[in-house]
């Protein structure tokens, strides 16, 4: 069922086009945009790839601040973040376009989109906040598309969230450049990359990208921020899922990262243009979970499939399981307040706070109005 917000508090709103950030003029006259490493150079009137970044008067502008795809409150495991206060709801949307073409989108819906007038919720920073406060969600997720396409908006959110102490989440690629992702991720609380694959040749081939990009986010978030994230791989049969592969992203992780950065494997189902590969078989998932532990990697999950096994938290130190979980929904707690395992006292990476959530597996689509 839908529940309805009413936001008095901002009625009136219009969504409207805004000046973007991170763009230069180029000698020929065109302009460049500097917010993702596809660098489109536009002639007035002409968009992105990601098709909501535009080129307008001699600059670059965001098309769909305030205009969304559809609000929902979804369990943060749903992100998928695991170690982000498990167990709580989180209110999630996104707009339209992506700075990416992957051929296995399972958003394409959304992501693919080149019809504005299907973003039919009108929404600003405020009234999004504002939501998320009255109807009990500990944060929000910027989703469904890569929220590095609008920027702006994001930030404009993120900033009216913090202000009644509503954390925020991206969902995100990490297909951003340097200048940019400084700002973006100063307003994040918590992230989840989507680590397509580990070769070049597939981002290429695949998703007109390149890894170098998304291993350089990966790095930043570790090193310079405080952002709290995890890593999502989606293993498609014959594509990705390689032993050699895995273990090269493995090793990769342990060297770059350390081995408290979460990861998950999820399961592929057919769709976009890729409908001819098979779903990833369980076999499959739990194979790279066992090569990815057998690197060091301490919290190894199986998205997109039920496996109570493959989907709880265990403690690193003595196989305590922590929070059993099965698709979205917790069963177990065993953490102490403060995160440490309540049988040797070791503490669990993540964020945590108290006692788990409760709101379980359910999906509510909300509508504001």
């Amino acid at each position: 069922m839908t529940s309805e917000f009413n936001a008095e508090l901002e009625n009136g709103y219009h969504p409207n086009t805004v000046a973007g950030r991170y763009w230069h003029k180029m000698d020929d006259g065109r302009i460049q945009c500097d917010l993702c490493p596809r660098y489109c150079k536009l002639k007035d009137g002409q968009r992105g790839l990601c098709f909501v970044r535009a080129c307008q008067d001699d600059q670059i502008v965001l098309t769909t601040h305030g205009r969304s795809s559809g609000f929902c409150i979804d369990p943060i495991e749903k992100k998928p973040l695991n170690h982000f206060f498990p167990g709580t709801p989180i209110l999630s949307f996104g707009t339209a376009g992506c700075n990416l073409t992957c051929k296995f989108c399972q958003n394409y819906d959304i992501s693919k989109s080149r019809e504005m007038d299907r973003l039919a919720d009108k929404a600003s920073p405020e009234m999004i906040a504002e939501a998320a406060r009255k109807t009990g969600c500990r944060s929000v997720a910027f989703t469904y598309n890569d929220p590095v396409i609008f920027l702006e908006y994001a930030v404009d959110v993120a900033q009216a969230c913090h202000e009644r102490g509503i954390k925020t989440v991206a969902v995100t690629a990490g297909y951003i450049c340097e200048g940019p992702r400084a700002e973006f991720y100063r307003h994040m609380d918590a992230a989840n990359v989507d680590l397509k694959a580990f070769t070049d040749e597939f981002y290429m081939e695949f998703c007109s990208a390149h890894l170098e990009n998304v291993l350089d986010t990966l790095k930043y978030l570790k090193h310079e921020t405080d952002v709290w994230f995890e890593i999502t791989t989606l293993l498609i049969p014959g594509e990705n899922d390689g032993d050699q592969e895995l273990n090269e992203e493995c090793a990769w992780i342990m060297d770059n990262l350390g081995p408290d950065v979460p990861l998950h494997f999820s399961a592929f189902h057919p769709d976009w243009k890729m409908r001819d590969k098979p779903n990833t078989p369980a076999s499959s998932l739990q194979r790279a979970q066992k090569i990815a532990k057998a690197h060091g990697i301490r919290h190894v999950y199986l998205g997109n499939v039920h496996d109570f096994e493959g989907s709880s938290t265990y403690c690193h130190n003595c196989g305590e399981t922590l929070i059993g979980r099965n698709w979205y929904q917790l069963s177990s707690w065993r953490l102490s307040n403060d995160g440490k395992c309540r049988a040797c006292g070791v503490q669990c990476a993540g964020r945590f706070d108290g006692t788990a959530g409760n709101w379980g597996r359910k999906r509510q689509p909300v509508r504001l109005s």
